[in-house]
């Protein structure tokens, strides 16, 4: 599951990645509302988790550009505002959740657990290429007569992205912004990380292959 989050307290921003990223949740962290914008306009989310008071622009006006938009992807608040009109104009600019700080983060993992669930029941369980499927609840690839293989978070994440649009080129820059957005890993992880997907998808035996190209990034595609 990839999440935004748009928290101008770094300390606290730091935290949530920390315990977000233990949960198994890959993280885009931005300080401001004008990023959080250009991130939830841009990039593939299974939720956005703003704070309200941030510089550039509220997390109100980033949640009603989105929403106009048309993007519905699942939004949770976290604010120190605890008036119930907040609450209310935040619900009605089509915010899923709220959480007023100080907050227990086991109420917030449940409460992001739940939105993000609610979203993966109007979502597409599956993904295929060829005679290939993806689990996206069991992080497991499958072919026909064979036994499913268990991927790693960041497997599951690359191949998510590839699969989403079969014979789409995902650049080398959007691998890392999404899955290395941390900066602990250069460019050559991502080609590894091609590598061992690639070989596993031949222990499949699968007609669906990952391609390179050159200059641009990876496809997945059905063999011809």
């Amino acid at each position: 599951m990839r999440l935004l989050l748009a928290e101008d307290e770094k300390e606290l921003s730091n935290a949530l990645v920390a315990i977000l990223k233990h949960s198994n949740y890959s993280i885009d962290a931005v300080y401001n509302g004008t990023d959080a914008l250009d991130y939830a306009l841009s990039g593939e989310y299974d939720g956005i988790i703003l704070d309200i008071m941030m510089p550039g622009m509220d997390g109100m006006e980033v949640l009603s550009n989105i929403r106009a938009k048309g993007i519905a992807t699942p939004v949770l608040f976290l604010t120190a505002r605890s008036e119930i009109d907040d609450r209310i104009k935040g619900l009605d600019l089509g915010a899923d959740d709220y959480l007023t700080k100080p907050f227990d983060m086991g109420e917030l993992l449940a409460r992001i657990r739940a939105m993000t669930r609610r979203k993966t029941e109007f979502s597409q369980p599956n993904l295929s290429c060829g005679n290939l499927t993806l689990d996206r609840s069991s992080y497991e690839l499958t072919t026909p007569g064979h036994d499913a293989l268990r991927l790693s978070s960041r497997e599951f994440q690359m191949m998510e992205m590839l699969m989403t649009s079969p014979g789409h080129i995902v650049s080398v820059d959007n691998f890392m912004d999404h899955i290395w957005a941390d900066g602990e890993a250069d460019v050559n992880v991502v080609w590894v990380y091609i590598s061992n997907l690639r070989k596993k998808l031949a222990s499949l035996d699968s007609t669906a292959e990952i391609k390179a190209s050159r200059g641009l990034g990876y496809s997945i595609n059905e063999k011809s």
